[in-house]
């Protein structure tokens, strides 16, 4: 017998570090994006933003711009009557509580930045002379855009956006908090913070002689977008195809379909014509943020460290005509053992549009909050902010009492301390110096669900060996397409070049939209599935051929590898895929699943990544600059499928969430009720030279119940506690508190 062991190690793509398959496409620039498809007689359009916050608009005149040669048309609320979805329940698409913004619908202004108007022209460059030609009157009223001076108009929402937990209390915290022996109690608050993806928000929209469109979309969900256009503008799904292949950065900007996509679909509808229509860089500032929120903390413990009570609340902005939730307080509720709990979640509606979910929404905010406060109790405790959060380890979930389906946090604080060297920590804030620069070293917990939802692929191969994989879903970046092809060449043992993935289709099987680390687990179970049931129908046909020599062979005794089926001990008892589908006449054997059994297992487990982060920065003493020098981040995430694209996605999120801690701030200038700083230019995101060392851990860590695959999302968990651990260790190196992100020099001197 001859081992095929060395053939089999070549065949095994899951755990390894696959590059991007799409990486040259990208780096060549034969990707293309929802700007850049074009059609003969190609329109361009340009949107007219309004300058008020609140009021409405008393005229327009548009007779000058009109009158410029190769203007085509100008929308406004004056010129679009009466489209269905002003008549529809909209509330399945928008997710969210209320009615949803809708362009032209009136003469109301909403908020600042509002489309008003919409330009098209034969180019881009006449739409934006046109569009200065147009002039609107505005009658203006009163407004608010300030949350902290209206946190006494805060209410309780009775309803949530999908996927939205109200908090669940439990015990007596007012009363454990009152006789506890020591007690923290503080007040945090960051500002909105926009998605800012590199790719501007574009749709080109491609009318057919049917009355069918097709549109190149930028989304996260292109069945999203399919079912909104179809909505609003009364056409059949089948008449309305999108496509996504390619997404530069969404970050959660493109769960709901922005107001360009409404713009292009009105005019290539109207006009019988191709219509393309990009937002600028300030426009992309006009809808979703991640939205200004205040925290408050009470955290109380007995003298050895063991907490007693927690009490966390907060405030959160929305807009005045739909209710935004995130899950903000719940973790405090969840990553800590403790009997006494009272959360509280509410919002203040300001005249602003609707935030939007943004990378980790929710925990992002209400991870911050916690894990400051955790430190800040540490030092009132004067033990090591690593070994409270040792004593208040639980390996139940203490909302639901249910044990996690895996959780290595444990070994996410011990690796993550021993390569950071936290053990050579001095515990006394302004302790560490290097020259005139302080040294503060300072860490944090995290933790995010371990989503999976109902997902479809399909998979056919055919005679030549070739199998292609499809599914309606999307890469923003995250290397979905490479994993997928990892999965399914694995899975058939095909090798990598004899495999491709195919996303970003409406016309493809059904997958929800990429977000919440979902996208591995949903979609990535579909692909094996499909895989399977083709690796099925393979060994059945490889058995009932002629003298075949797996014809008594056992079905566990069978592998996959390098494009033939063999028995595992024997490689020469074996037979090629090509020859099985040859030799039995099959052109091709295609497969479609959506097996939702294994999601019943996952019924009695809380399923959830962790992490433990560690971090360094360096602070001139004189001029109050900061800068983080070293992160470690230890995550327990299941089984990694590609280690170079999950850590990409780690690195990622860390770096936003020191953006968080340092950078980042939507300004909005109360005057006007305005974000300002709306371009890169004056929207602070840290660039190469803020890129502190971070070294990626990937704790092992083995799930039967999560998911067949045994995988977990990493797209959220690098950025959740980022900040916080960025804030402790500030604290550390100048033994100054600061509660109000982005923490900045002036705050510091």
């Amino acid at each position: 017998m001859t081992t095929i062991a060395a053939d089999i190690s070549q065949a095994s793509y899951i755990g390894q570090p696959i590059s991007r398959v799409d990486g040259v496409a990208k780096v060549t620039g034969t990707a293309r994006y929802a700007g850049e498809y074009t059609a003969p007689g190609l329109l361009h359009g340009l949107v007219i933003s309004s300058p008020v916050a609140k009021g409405r608009i008393l005229s327009i005149q548009s007779e000058e711009a009109r009158a410029v040669n190769g203007i085509i048309k100008i929308y406004s609320h004056e010129n679009v009557k009466d489209l269905p979805w002003f008549d529809l329940s909209y509330k399945d698409m928008n997710l969210l509580p209320g009615s949803p913004f809708r362009p032209f619908y009136s003469n109301e202004i909403q908020f600042s930045q509002q489309p008003v108007a919409l330009v098209i022209a034969e180019s881009l460059e006449l739409a934006r002379y046109a569009a200065t030609l147009v002039r609107i009157e505005y009658e203006t009223a009163p407004f608010e855009t300030d949350l902290e001076n209206n946190l006494e108009n805060a209410f309780t929402p009775k309803r949530g956006k999908t996927g939205y937990k109200k908090p669940k209390n439990r015990g007596n915290a007012k009363k454990q908090f009152t006789k506890a022996d020591v007690k923290i109690e503080a007040e945090y608050m960051h500002g909105a913070e926009h998605h800012n993806p590199m790719e501007l928000f574009s749709s080109t929209v491609v009318y057919g002689k049917d009355g069918s469109l097709t549109v190149y979309d930028k989304t996260q969900g292109v069945l999203n977008s399919q079912s909104y256009i179809a909505r609003v503008f009364d056409i059949k799904h089948k008449k309305v195809r999108v496509l996504s292949p390619f997404v530069g950065g969404a970050f959660g900007s493109g769960l709901r379909p922005q107001y360009q996509l409404f713009m292009a679909c009105l005019a290539a509808l109207d006009l019988q014509l191709p219509v393309r229509v990009v937002l600028t860089r300030q426009q992309m500032f006009s809808f979703g943020h991640r939205p200004a929120t205040w925290q408050k903390l009470k955290l109380a413990a007995s003298n050895d460290g063991r907490l007693e009570a927690i009490e966390h609340t907060a405030i959160s902005e929305t807009s005045r005509f739909e209710n935004y939730t995130e899950n903000i307080v719940n973790w405090s509720g969840r990553l800590y053992s403790c009997d006494h709990v009272k959360l509280d979640y509410r919002l203040v509606p300001l005249d602003v549009n609707s935030p939007l979910d943004m990378r980790a929404p929710g925990a992002a905010t209400g991870v911050l909050a916690l894990e400051c406060a955790m430190d800040e109790l540490a030092y009132k405790l004067n033990i090591d902010p690593l070994v409270l959060r040792l004593k208040n380890y639980t390996e139940k979930d203490p909302e639901s009492g249910k044990p996690f389906s895996s959780k290595n946090l444990m070994d996410c604080y011990k690796q993550g301390a021993e390569h950071f060297g936290w053990e050579k920590r001095i515990y006394s804030p302004r302790s560490m110096k290097q020259g005139k620069q302080l040294v503060g070293w300072g860490m944090s917990s995290g933790m995010w669900d371990a989503m999976m939802v109902p997902a479809r692929a399909q998979a056919k191969i055919t005679a030549d060996g070739k199998l292609v994989v499809t599914s309606a879903t999307s890469d923003i970046g995250t290397g979905t397409y490479t994993i997928m092809t990892q999965i399914a060449a694995e899975t058939l043992g095909l090798p990598l070049e004899d495999v491709s993935f195919e996303l970003g289709d409406s016309k493809f099987v059904f997958a929800p939209f990429e977000g919440g680390s979902a996208t591995a687990a949903s979609v990535g179970t579909a692909v094996l599935f499909a895989c399977k049931k083709i690796r099925e129908k393979l060994l059945s046909l490889a058995k009932k051929l002629e003298q075949s020599p797996l014809a008594n062979v056992q079905d566990e005794e069978i592998v996959f590898v390098n494009g033939r089926i063999c028995h595992q001990d024997d490689i020469e008892c074996s037979l090629s895929i090509r020859e099985v589908m040859d030799r039995t006449g099959t052109k091709y054997i295609q497969e479609k699943n959506s097996d939702l059994r294994a999601m019943f297992k996952q019924l009695g487990y809380a399923r959830n990544t962790h992490s433990a982060i560690f971090v360094e920065v360096k602070i001139d003493e004189d001029l109050g600059l900061i800068s983080v020098t070293r992160v470690v981040a230890a995550i327990a995430a299941g089984n990694i499928l590609n280690p170079k694209t999950a850590s990409s996605q780690i690195m990622g999120g860390v770096m936003w969430g020191i953006s968080m801690a340092l950078h980042e701030d939507s300004f909005m200038d109360h005057q006007y009720g305005r974000f300002i700083n709306h371009d890169y230019a004056e929207y602070h995101i840290p660039v190469h030279a803020d890129t502190p060392d971070i070294e990626v851990i990937f704790v092992q860590e083995k799930d039967t119940v999560v998911n067949p695959l045994g995988i977990k999302g990493v797209g959220e968990i690098g950025i959740i506690g980022t900040a916080a651990a960025v804030a402790n260790a500030i604290y550390h190196a100048t033994g100054k508190r600061i509660r109000d992100f982005p923490i900045t020099p002036d705050k510091l001197l």
